[in-house]
């Protein structure tokens, strides 16, 4: 009966150890395609692309791929992030300035139609060092159909007064939208067309000035901008998702 029992527990050990053999080995396979990063060179700057490998992370518990497909710089110098399906799962893409610039004004310039965009993609501009100390420009519907497709946001987000949101109404496919982010007062804007500053009023989107207490204070801030989906639900449509944008300043 004993060497029954030893048996038994032998098989089920040895069992238990060939299926986490093969996670492991599919994990590894899986990272050894996804879970890279990369550099890249828009608008003089340099920028880390960073893929999950097999793992989904925040935001929005999504898998984030560097590839070729996902992340990259064209001819013309701009930079394109894209939301992919590949064998049944969906990538998001993510770059990271290499270098903290603080207080700064950020200025990015997009070729895209943002406000076009699927109303589970959520396509961002902003300035991160965690989730407290961030300051966002973001286009996304948030998965509700008729929801004002921009917001400015100070995290928290969740403290009266830190978000401001409305309706894109782009003219073109192009648009500036800037991050004016100084020790006591947070500007925030968006233009239809490309304008550095001073627009023609019919050219302005929406403008926002915020001087709560949660300005963040001048640390290793980073300029990221990514295209994900809002709590990793695939886009309603079924289909892949862009955004472009053409170019980044910091004056």
């Amino acid at each position: 009966m004993l060497k029954k029992i030893l048996l038994a527990l032998n098989l089920a050990f040895f069992t238990i150890g060939l299926i986490s053999c093969q996670d492991k080995t599919e994990s590894k396979e899986f990272a050894k395609d996804e879970a890279t990063q990369k550099l890249l060179s828009f608008s003089g700057y340099e920028w880390i692309a960073e893929g999950s490998g097999g793992n989904k992370i925040n935001p929005g518990q999504n898998y984030f791929s560097c590839s070729d497909d996902n992340v990259w710089v064209d001819e013309n110098g701009y930079l394109h992030l894209r939301i992919t399906k590949r064998e049944g799962r969906w990538y998001c893409a993510k770059v990271t300035l290499k270098e903290s610039h603080s207080y700064n004004k950020y200025i990015f310039t997009v070729a895209s139609r943002v406000d076009k965009l699927n109303r589970n993609v959520v396509g961002g501009l902003f300035t991160y060092l965690d989730d407290s100390n961030e300051i966002d420009i973001e286009f996304s519907k948030w998965g509700i159909r008729n929801n004002h497709e921009g917001q400015f946001i100070v995290q928290p987000a969740y403290n009266t007064g830190n978000s401001h949101r409305f309706k894109l109404k782009l003219k073109e496919t192009f648009s500036t939208h800037i991050i004016d982010w100084k020790k006591n007062k947070i500007d925030f804007s968006s233009y239809n067309g490309h304008y550095m500053e001073n627009p023609p009023k019919g050219n302005i989107i929406s403008e926002w000035s915020y001087g709560g207490k949660d300005i963040p204070c001048e640390d290793e801030e980073r300029v990221m901008i990514n295209l994900w989906l809002f709590n990793g639900k695939p886009p309603s449509d079924n289909k892949e998702a862009e955004m472009i944008i053409s170019s980044f300043r910091i004056l």
